[in-house]
């Protein structure tokens, strides 16, 4: 018999983590008052290298994507390279590997970090209470200059920017930036895109042509990255940056660090990358056998699954296809003549993908 259906009853870490109110008579922070998840870089289950990359996409530290159009070629990394005593052990690095000195006006390379709109929603944004949002962060350059972080309300095509300076060059410097309320355009109330935090590392005139946009407007290209410095104008410069923490309110408050498990079982809720076994069943009538999958988190969609590896083990050493897949677990199958009758081992190495 097919499988055709897998339910998961998964245990979310972060309800142990709720709690909010005073300790002593003392006031204590709300807990996830960080909108970004792996702020600290800790998680990289797509590993810790990627060398050679010229395109969008994410690489390695989890929740970090790349978003380039033809500006450089780069190695990204999650580095050891941390400032010292302020509780961080990894980094994400940027290391430019191919030059662009001369961007063209459309050319553009950006870390970009995506939210869902259901977890925005304290910000009231659009409304006549909205909160003004700060962003705090370590970071470290090869290069000093003017720098550009930005939030995009995909929602609404509206856009906010603030810059910072690197002042040392191969430094660690705290920053902390204010963004203003918005009380124009609310956030859907979903699991889709619906603000988009950019760390600028290079940019065409295109995007830095006008006047830099330092309070919510109506998205326009060339007020986005107005004085960003270019990164990829040689080879051998480097950024890293750590720490990010955005968080309702006009201060920023210290680090709020996330037990290792709590904060990768929220990474998965994006990505999972897994290597599981199980034993499988054969179709009546058919020569096919199948093992079906439980995710360790549901994730935040239907993903698109990815098998990497795999084996009937003692039979086949071969991979099976994907019989389906959805948020709460995979099943796969083997198929083909003489398989082994129910009960053989299955193991599939795979992957699965629900980025935003």
């Amino acid at each position: 018999m097919a499988i055709d259906k897998i339910q998961a009853e998964s245990i979310n870490l972060a309800d142990t983590f709720a709690f909010t109110g005073t300790v002593s008579g003392t006031p204590t922070s709300p807990a996830f008052k960080n909108l970004i998840i792996n702020g600290d870089m800790s998680i990289a289950q797509r590993g810790t290298s990627s060398t050679g990359i010229t395109s969008a996409g994410y690489y390695t530290v989890d929740r970090y994507r790349l978003g380039i159009s033809n500006l450089g070629g780069w190695t990204i990394a999650q580095s050891t390279v941390v400032p010292t005593g302020q509780g961080f052990a990894k980094s994400l690095k940027m290391d430019c590997t191919t030059a662009d000195a001369s961007p063209a006006s459309g050319d553009e390379c950006a870390i970009n970090i995506r939210l869902e709109g259901q977890n925005l929603q304290s910000i009231k944004k659009g409304t006549s209470n909205a909160q003004s949002l700060t962003l705090s962060f370590w970071v470290r350059s090869a290069i000093t200059g003017t720098f550009i972080a930005e939030l995009d309300d995909r929602d609404n095509t509206r856009s906010c920017s603030q810059s910072y300076t690197i002042s040392s060059a191969d430094t660690w410097e705290k920053k902390t930036l204010t963004f203003p309320a918005d009380t124009t355009g609310t956030f859907d109330n979903d699991n889709a895109r619906s603000l988009q935090l950019n760390f600028w590392l290079g940019a065409g005139t295109d995007f830095t042509s006008g006047t830099l946009a330092t309070a919510w407007e109506s998205r326009t290209s060339a007020n986005r990255a107005v004085g960003q410095v270019n990164l990829a104008s040689s080879t051998g410069q480097d950024w890293y940056i750590t720490g990010v923490q955005l968080e309702v309110g006009t201060t920023a408050s210290d680090f709020e660090f996330l037990p290792f498990d709590v904060n990768l079982q929220r990474c998965q809720r994006y990505y999972q990358a897994l290597v599981q076994r199980a034993s499988a069943t054969q179709d009546t009538g058919y020569s096919n056998n199948n093992i079906g999958i439980q995710l360790p988190t549901v994730m935040r969609a239907d993903p698109t699954t990815t098998v990497l590896g795999g084996a009937l083990i003692g039979h086949h050493n071969n991979a099976p296809s994907v019989q389906f897949s959805n948020k709460n677990g995979c099943a796969f199958e083997w198929s083909g003549s003489n398989y082994r009758s129910s009960g053989a081992m299955g193991r599939v190495t795979f992957n699965v993908d629900a980025e935003l």
